[in-house]
């Protein structure tokens, strides 16, 4: 990536977390590296269906593209229609669709099918509460039973609700990234949301 098109990426992602801090939940874009680390975690070299909740400047987009494989579908969600603008100009790729919609509203796109693997940069503990439970139940719901949820954290505060939907919950720290991040890795989706 240029130095000029990472600036104009960063530049997004500021505005961004000045106009809507609840909903960005960081202060700067996440690494590569932690990007790279949390997507280590799961299988998107055999995914079918990846769902990426948080598009934002689309730091994960064009990784999880680079993994999946060519006859895979992305979905990626994304509730600031200029960040979404600005990947789908960038990220042109028959695989790829964005949909400028909270992720709550996941399953009317994925039309009945399942997901082999999720992948979220939500910035859980400062969403409200209903939004964040609704988006954890409806991860559980919309993963194949053999597929992975990935989360990506600036709070260990998450694994709570984690915990009572999936069955294994891995865990790493990805300390060079600015603040640290937590990924966490989840399977074994329980049916009910673990309730």
């Amino acid at each position: 990536m240029g130095a000029g098109l990472d600036l104009t990426r960063r530049a997004l992602f500021v505005r961004a977390m000045i106009s809507s801090p609840r909903q960005v939940g960081a202060v700067w874009p996440t690494s590569r590296r932690a990007v790279r680390g949390l997507l280590d975690m799961a299988d998107l070299g055999g995914a079918r269906t990846v769902l990426e909740f948080g598009v934002g400047t689309g730091v994960y987009t064009a990784e999880i593209l680079r993994r999946v494989p060519p006859d895979a579908r992305v979905l990626g969600f994304e509730v600031d229609g200029r960040l979404l603008r600005a990947v789908a100009a960038r990220l042109q790729d028959p695989r790829l669709t964005l949909v400028n919609d909270s992720a709550e509203h996941a399953e009317r796109y994925l039309r009945g099918g399942a997901a082999d693997v999720i992948v979220s940069s939500l910035p859980f503990t400062t969403l409200p509460a209903a939004t964040r439970e609704a988006i954890l139940d409806l991860s559980c719901r919309l993963l194949d039973p053999g597929g992975s949820f990935l989360v990506l954290q600036y709070s260990p505060a998450v694994l709570g609700g984690l915990r009572r939907r999936f069955g294994r919950v891995r865990r790493r720290l990805c300390l060079p990234n600015l603040p640290p991040a937590f990924l966490f890795a989840c399977e074994g989706p329980r049916t009910e949301g673990g309730r």
